[in-house]
């Protein structure tokens, strides 16, 4: 089922949105919680594009650590640091 509604994104347009079930579902959700539907629906987007940003800026910052040779260095000194001061196991 669809359900068809006009929100308002800012004062000076509005949009249509049709809505799923599931998405109806989470509308009716946030609303519940005291939020109007034009509030919910732009929380909603910007914490969406907040979220797909800092999954893009994890990315490139996992991107540049597998490619940077000093990082891998820098990583592999902190492991053999880390060992050398590890205790020694029982059957070491």
């Amino acid at each position: 089922m669809t359900v068809r509604d006009t929100v308002d994104v800012v004062a000076e347009r509005a949009i249509s949105v049709r809505l799923d079930g599931r998405a109806a579902d989470a509308l009716a959700e946030l609303v519940g919680r005291g939020h109007s539907q034009s509030e919910a629906i732009r929380l909603a987007l910007i914490e969406a594009a907040d979220a797909r940003r800092g999954l893009r800026s994890l990315a490139a910052e996992a991107r540049y650590l597998m490619e940077s040779e000093d990082d891998r260095r820098e990583a592999q000194a902190v492991l053999e640091l880390m060992d050398s001061l590890r205790a020694p196991w029982p059957d070491d």
